[in-house]
């Protein structure tokens, strides 16, 4: 990264046509990249989203898109937000704004022309970095660069001040200081402890989308020991202390050794206790869909031994089974390319051999199966040789 260049590397993104597309229909003179595809771009690593920033009011760029024939939504136009349907991916065209007012949870904001003052609303350095889309010039009013060098990540103006507007700056803070940071910035770590009671009056929602954005960062375990110890984690999940962030590390190194996908409600669940009711009532605390209560409460069911780990995944579902087995340490190779089977043996083969359909046929069957299961699941034949063993014909 060579931060002294007032201008932004090329990178495959800057020189789509769609973007040109867009910036031709709302005036280069009107539109600028900004936060994390620039900052992402001027790191080297992949850009994933875009978003512009423009002098326009969000309807004349409902207005100027559509006559240039690309697809626009209104996704958040009372704040200025409107999202381009693009062939190439969506790129988000927000307002130049200005705060008027803020709670802590939501702001109240004023369309402006300066594109400095839109800056300085952002939260972070790194995240105020916006870039001309014709000539790459770079602007940066707040010494970004220096401190993406630095992997610093450092609040624009006063720490307090901008978490006491957004709440949710604390948890936003930690998520990029483990994603990008290594120099601490005592300022912002001050201010993030001291307000850290101030979380308990967002919604869930946004606090269980940051907590699992971070959790599903390659490895957030030191910065999530650091919540605890400056009483932040305590504050979103009580349940986890010293002991789940250790479970954290261990699970982290164990991802990495066995060459596991990192998975985020996974790192969730070795937070808290090994108790399926703690996990239920996290699950409903923060919202989460059922899906996700599903397999935190069936990784909390964990045991120090798993079991056979083709077994585990017949009984509970191959992610369920490599969430268990991670967090006990266990190996997970056994299920690499391996596809769960299907019983073979049905209720009504049973019935054939006599057995009144009702709980009697349940019962055989789970006998069946157990053994099946025992014998490392063999083929159909054997299924049924296991049938005849247990119900001569």
């Amino acid at each position: 990264m060579n931060t002294a260049a007032p201008y932004l590397p090329a990178a495959p993104w800057t020189a789509r046509e769609d973007l040109a597309a867009l910036v031709a229909a709302l005036g280069s003179d009107n539109v600028r990249w900004v936060g994390g595809a620039v900052r992402d771009t001027l790191l080297g690593h992949p850009v994933a989203d875009i978003d512009a920033a423009t002098l326009h009011p969000p309807q004349t760029v409902m207005e100027r898109l559509g006559q240039a024939g690309i697809r626009a939504i209104p996704t958040g136009i009372d704040h200025g937000t409107v999202t381009a349907i693009l062939p190439g991916g969506n790129v988000e065209v927000t307002t130049l704004r200005h705060d008027v007012s803020t709670d802590g949870r939501r702001a109240t904001v004023a369309f402006a022309t300066d594109w400095r003052e839109d800056a300085q609303r952002r939260d972070f350095t790194i995240n105020a970095l916006y870039v001309d889309p014709v000539t790459l010039e770079l602007f940066d009013w707040f010494e970004g660069t220096a401190d993406l060098k630095a992997h610093r990540v450092r609040f624009i103006g006063d720490a307090r001040q901008r978490i006491r507007e957004d709440h949710l700056r604390i948890l936003r803070y930690y998520r990029f200081q483990a994603r990008f940071g290594s120099e601490l910035d005592d300022e912002a770590e001050e201010a993030c402890a001291q307000l850290a009671p101030t979380l308990k009056g967002l919604s869930r929602e946004r606090v269980a989308a940051e907590l699992l954005n971070l959790l599903s960062l390659p490895d957030p375990s030191a910065t999530v020991e650091r919540m605890e110890a400056r009483g932040v984690l305590p504050v979103i999940l009580p349940e986890a202390g010293a002991p789940g962030v250790a479970a954290l590390h261990a699970l982290v190194d164990e991802e990495s050794r066995q060459g596991a996908r990192s998975d985020p409600l996974r790192r969730l669940a070795a937070l808290l206790p090994a108790d399926p009711r703690a996990a239920e009532q996290v699950a409903a605390r923060l919202r989460l869909s059922a899906a996700q209560k599903k397999r935190l409460v069936t990784a909390a069911g964990r045991k120090p031994d798993p079991g056979e780990a083709r077994s585990l995944a017949y009984h509970l579902g191959h992610d369920e089974a490599i969430d268990r087995l991670l967090l006990a340490g266990a190996d997970i190779s056994p299920l690499s390319g391996w596809d769960i089977p299907q019983f073979p043996i049905k209720g009504g083969q049973i019935v054939a051999r006599g057995i009144s359909a009702g709980p009697e046929v349940a019962r055989i069957l789970r006998e069946i199966e157990h053994r099946w299961v025992e014998e490392g699941f063999p083929g159909p034949e054997r299924a049924t040789a296991l049938l005849d063993e247990r119900l001569p014909r």
